[in-house]
């Protein structure tokens, strides 16, 4: 016996991608990516930067309370040092201030651009374009990297 309804029975079409659209998406998909690792490595370097920024201003801020409290005689320096620190170490090893440890830095900060907490630093004798240390007393400090910033300036030069 026969059924009433008039069921068509039309061969099932196959569902999925075809080749070519399987290949022209892989395109697109990789057209994108190859655009995304610049804008990513761009982004990196611009956050290595703002980290070298911050880290530069904090240890010049330390060097600078440290020669205010030593022009207020708040604890001994050596005459030829002008009362600034003899090294990075000082700041954070901290000096005795009327029988307490008064510490100016909680640690060398990583240069984010060389990878070590190795910096370059001036004393009030050296040139200012000078990239050896004289050894007197920490005036400034500089990153070591031989690098170019996003802005064109050398790093060696913030």
């Amino acid at each position: 016996m026969k059924s009433a309804s008039p069921i068509r029975m039309c061969p099932r079409r196959e569902r999925g991608l075809t080749l070519v659209e399987l290949i022209v998406t892989v395109a697109i998909l990789s057209i994108l990516a190859t655009a995304a690792v610049p804008v990513a490595r761009f982004e990196v370097k611009r956050r290595n930067e703002r980290i070298l920024r911050y880290d530069l201003w904090q240890m010049r801020d330390a060097i600078d309370k440290y020669k205010d409290a030593a022009d207020k005689n708040a604890f001994q320096t050596k005459v030829d040092s002008q009362g600034y620190p003899p090294d990075l170490d000082t700041l954070v090893k901290g000096v005795e201030v009327q029988s307490k440890k008064v510490k100016f830095l909680r640690h060398i900060p990583v240069d984010p651009m060389t990878g070590k907490a190795e910096w370059g630093m001036r004393s009030m004798q050296d040139d200012p374009t000078s990239d050896s240390f004289g050894g007197q007393s920490v005036f400034d400090v500089y990153s070591k990297s031989t690098g170019t910033a996003l802005d064109g300036t050398k790093y060696s030069d913030w």
